[in-house]
Formats: C-alpha cells, sequence, structure tokens
C-alpha cells in the first residue's frame, strides 16, 4: 500500500460515533482530523504493514489525521534497534500535539539501551515543546522506576517546570508512580516540597487512588497535601 491507500483505509475504518467522542478527549487536536478508530484497531493495522509501507508512510509527515499520527506512534513502537527509534522518534515528536499520541509512544529499542537512552530522556524532558517535555518525563517513569532507578532521578524530575496543563498532569503521573515504586525516596520529594503546588497535590491524588499503595500510607499521603 502507498500512504494514499492507508489513509484511505483509514478513513473506511473510522466511526461516526466514537470520532466524537475521540476528539473530547483530546481536545488540543483539531477535532477536523479524528476519524474515530480504536487504537487497538490502529495497532493491527500496523502489524499488517510491510517494512517498506511502514518506511514510506512515517517519511511522510506532517500527517492530515489524529489517527496518522496514532500510526505513526504504533510503527515506531514496533522498531527493536536502539539508533533508529531515538531517530525515528526525534522526527517525530515535533509533530505530536496531543496527550493520547505522545504517551502511545514507547518504541520497544529503547529497552536495549537504558544507558544512552537516559540523556536523550533527559532532553527531551527539558524540552521547551510541551508533548516533548511529556514524552520524556513518560519515558522516565517507565523506564527508570524500576530495576534502573536511582534517587537523583526525582530530584531532576521536580526541578523541571512546565505550565501547560499536560506538562504538568505527566509530572504528577511520574511521581504517583514513583509513590507507588519507590514510596521511602518519592515521598522526600512531597516532605521538601520540591513540586509545585498543583502538581504535588495532583500527585498525592493519583497515588491516593493507586491499589498499590497502602491504606495507611494514602492516609499519611493526604496530611501533606499543600
Amino acid at each position: 500500500m502507498t500512504t494514499a491507500d492507508i489513509k484511505k483505509t483509514l478513513a473506511e475504518m473510522g466511526d461516526a460515533s466514537l470520532k466524537e467522542f475521540s476528539a473530547k478527549l483530546i481536545p488540543t487536536a483539531d477535532p477536523k482530523s479524528v476519524l474515530g478508530i480504536k487504537i487497538p484497531e490502529i495497532r493491527r493495522l500496523a502489524k499488517t504493514l510491510s517494512a517498506e509501507e511502514r518506511s514510506s508512510f512515517i517519511a511522510e509527515t506532517p500527517h492530515e489525521f489524529y489517527e496518522e499520527n496514532l500510526l505513526h506512534a504504533a510503527i515506531l513502537c514496533g522498531i527493536s534497534d536502539f539508533d533508529e527509534a531515538i531517530e525515528k522518534t526525534d522526527s517525530f515528536l515535533p509533530y505530536i500535539d496531543n496527550w493520547a499520541v505522545c504517551d502511545a509512544l514507547n518504541p520497544k529499542g529503547f529497552s536495549k539501551d537504558r544507558k544512552r537512552l537516559l540523556a536523550n530522556a533527559y532532553r527531551w524532558a527539558n524540552s521547551e515543546r510541551v508533548y516533548t517535555a511529556r514524552f520524556g518525563l513518560g519515558t522516565l517513569m517507565r523506564h527508570y522506576l524500576g530495576e534502573d532507578f536511582f534517587p537523583q532521578l526525582l530530584y531532576d524530575a521536580a526541578a523541571i517546570r512546565g505550565e501547560d496543563y499536560y506538562f504538568k498532569t505527566m509530572q504528577a503521573w511520574f511521581f504517583a508512580e514513583a509513590l507507588a515504586k519507590r514510596y521511602d525516596e518519592a515521598v522526600k520529594i512531597l516532605l521538601e516540597k520540591r513540586l509545585e503546588p498543583w502538581v504535588h497535590n495532583k500527585a498525592i491524588q493519583k497515588a491516593r487512588e493507586s491499589f498499590r499503595i497502602d491504606a495507611e500510607k494514602k492516609e499519611y499521603l493526604k496530611t501533606l497535601k499543600l
């Protein structure tokens, strides 16, 4: 299939009832760009494309439709080579204009070299572009709160500042995850009031909604609200 064929296929997959619902979830995207396709269907389509079709499609940016960007993200998720994943991600990030596409992007190749990934994640997280910064924080959250965790990460993530709602919600999500996975270290960030008040309180709210944090800790976190 050519890129035009892929676009036609996506248009045929569109669901008018889902289109309105999806558009409401991504207010920063142009409603006219939404076709109304479920993400699992986008991922299935990505898997049916040949390597040549995938390469041709992601080269033809910017895309017209929201679901084309979701397909682009799904294709990048399948890249297993680290260097290629970084290169293709860098090329795509400037075109992301909503949280859904941003959060759908997590190339398989990133896990191949977390040592080199770290510098890129910091670079993205400190970007002036909202969704690049959100993606960077999301990458740090996905890859460095587990076995590759280091305490300084929390202080670095707390020091990043951004006024956009979608950046701040990711920062709050990051610290809610940190509280679930690295409670003893993460709670210090709250005690030291390293976060902006809105992010601080939102992180506590999200953490208290998590089933991975016990009731006693949730009650204590409630007392830390600003």
